[in-house]
């Protein structure tokens, strides 16, 4: 899975770009989910996010997915699961203090940030604590929802 991560990580342009484009069907499709129900929706794409995502990132399904914001680096991979830049502890070579086997998260964040457009900038930007009662669930379909204006 860490192959696979850090090659993400190396291609963040383009999954930044294809993800991008997802998004928009996904919210093109809104009346579609909404007639159907979120509910019922939110466990079979939930499954298929965390599958997807889990291959590409070692996804850790918090409900709140920044990858976009991350350079394609899930922030939930580091040991301390810190969400707004690296620990004190990062290694001269880049590697984690915790698991010194695995490049910081945080690292892998600026290098996958600066292939984005944008992505320095979005790498800059607070992000909020994560809130553990969306573990396990679709940020696919809380973003829809967002972007749409549907407040559940």
């Amino acid at each position: 899975m860490y192959a696979v991560r850090q090659w993400s990580v190396r291609h963040a342009r383009g999954l930044n770009a294809f993800y991008r484009g997802f998004e928009s069907i996904l919210v093109a499709l809104h009346p579609l989910w909404k007639r159907l129900g979120y509910q019922r929706l939110e466990r079979p794409v939930a499954a298929v996010e965390r599958s997807v995502k889990g291959l590409l990132f070692d996804c850790r399904m918090c409900g709140q997915c920044i990858l976009s914001s991350t350079g394609m680096s899930c922030p939930m991979n580091c040991p301390k699961n810190l969400r707004n830049g690296p620990c004190g502890g990062v290694r001269a070579n880049g590697h984690c203090e915790v698991r010194p086997e695995m490049k910081c998260v945080w690292t892998e964040a600026v290098a996958g940030s600066a292939r984005i457009p944008g992505g320095m900038e979005a790498l800059r930007q607070v992000q909020v604590a994560v809130d553990q009662r969306l573990q396990g669930r679709s940020s696919w379909l809380r973003v829809v929802r967002q972007r749409v204006g549907d407040p559940k």
